[in-house]
């Protein structure tokens, strides 16, 4: 399966991303015929070779004759959905453009269809969020995976005033994302940027396990006291259709904690970003009935799992180690059924699916409003969704971590 890594040890922008795709092989004069489907003119594009820190990359930019702007939500998103590019790269970039929209939307408390943007409404951003979604189809990407994401620190100066970084915008778009800061005091992740990761990648972390075929290198305008790059790595992976990870499991040993207590733990460690919480009974010295607490969670919640434990338990140590995982692809549909529209998980392997569950919240719902059975509003779900996911109808209820470029 071919996947792309990009590693934000600089920041990420949109323009960094495109560079550092043109930097791994896309072709320019490939990217401009395709973003001539956009069907908007008064741009032109530049891509050049240079230099940060003595490792070189790609410098893109999009020359507009176009000041600042601010075009309606809608208008950006209407620039796109009438053009002529792949159905797939279309809904792909709205999905970026809305992601930032909704984001604007919720930071001014307003509806997203009344939010003028200036994020992400000028021919450069518009132009950035299209060509990456087109390009890494281009390059036959299927899966897209990032690294923790390098903030910056300071302030900076926007539509708005001077704001801290990172700008309010970007800082709401990065939550549930790991990120890090070393001192740089320069924006360093754009809402562009991190809107693009944010949608495309199926998970942040360190590089997955893949033969590294081709690198690019996606210049930054500024000179800093690190390389101002972002690095693309394309490649293959031998995961089969799986998807790959890693993460930290925290375990300790109790024998003398009040039993009442592992439901109000379990419920701290859901909130401080566990990935899954579960006890096993074990033996312990002196033949003490006990109980194994296991934790996994991602490597930057390890601090917040390892102090949950230290202060909500009686434990005195913990053992922790980095384990690897393999999933299944996972997504949320939404399905017609005669009680309206309602949402299905699904695992794949590959593309095809292996496992499909009715949103319980969902049909619980249903059942009561209805008066119906839950095991009967299930099994009406279940094969409603079996039926239209074999007439290929449809449609994504939200993002997916599943995200495919060809």
């Amino acid at each position: 399966m071919k996947v792309a890594y990009v590693d934000c040890f600089s920041g990420v922008c949109g323009s960094m991303v495109l560079g550092a795709l043109l930097d791994a092989g896309l072709k320019l004069e490939w990217l401009e015929q395709e973003l001539l489907k956009l069907g908007i003119t008064g741009y032109r594009l530049r891509a050049a070779k240079t230099a940060r820190n003595g490792i070189s990359g790609t410098e893109f930019a999009v020359e507009t004759d176009e000041g600042f702007v601010e075009r309606a939500a809608r208008e950006v998103f209407r620039i796109v959905e009438e053009s002529g590019l792949d159905r797939d790269v279309k809904d792909r970039s709205i999905a970026v453009l809305r992601r930032v929209a909704e984001t604007e939307a919720a930071i001014h408390d307003r509806p997203v269809d009344r939010i003028h943007l200036h994020e992400v409404a000028g021919l450069d951003s518009i132009i950035d969020v299209v060509g990456t979604v087109a390009g890494l189809k281009r390059l036959g990407v299927e899966t897209l995976y990032a690294s923790r994401i390098h903030v910056g620190t300071g302030f900076v100066r926007c539509a708005h005033g001077t704001l801290p970084v990172p700008a309010p915008a970007t800082l709401k778009l990065l939550e549930g994302i790991p990120v890090f800061s070393h001192g740089i005091e320069q924006e360093l992740a754009t809402p562009t940027g991190v809107a693009l990761l944010k949608v495309l990648a199926r998970s942040f972390g360190p590089i997955p396990a893949m033969r590294v075929e081709r690198t690019g290198y996606g210049a930054g305008t500024r000179e800093l006291p690190i390389p101002n790059l972002l690095r693309i790595s394309l490649g293959e992976t031998d995961a089969e259709g799986y998807d790959a990870d890693e993460v930290v499991l925290v375990e300790t040993n109790l024998d003398d904690m009040n039993p009442e207590f592992f439901g109000h733990v379990s419920d701290l460690l859901w909130e401080r970003g566990a990935l899954d919480v579960y006890m096993t009974p074990i033996v312990m010295k002196k033949t003490r009935p006990g109980t194994m607490l296991s934790v996994l969670a991602p490597g930057h919640r390890l601090h917040d799992v390892v102090s949950t434990l230290a202060s909500e338990t009686t434990t005195l140590g913990m053992r922790i180690g980095r384990v690897e995982r393999r999933k299944l692809a996972r997504e949320t549909v939404e399905v017609e059924t005669r009680f309206g529209r309602v949402r299905v998980k699904l695992s794949r392997i590959g593309a095809r699916i292996a496992n499909l569950a009715p949103e319980y919240e969902d049909c619980r719902r249903i059942a009561r409003e209805r008066a119906i059975p839950l095991k009967d509003v299930y099994d009406e779900v279940r094969a409603a969704a079996r039926a239209e996911l074999t007439s290929g109808g449809t449609k994504t209820a939200r993002s997916s971590p599943d995200q495919r470029f060809s």
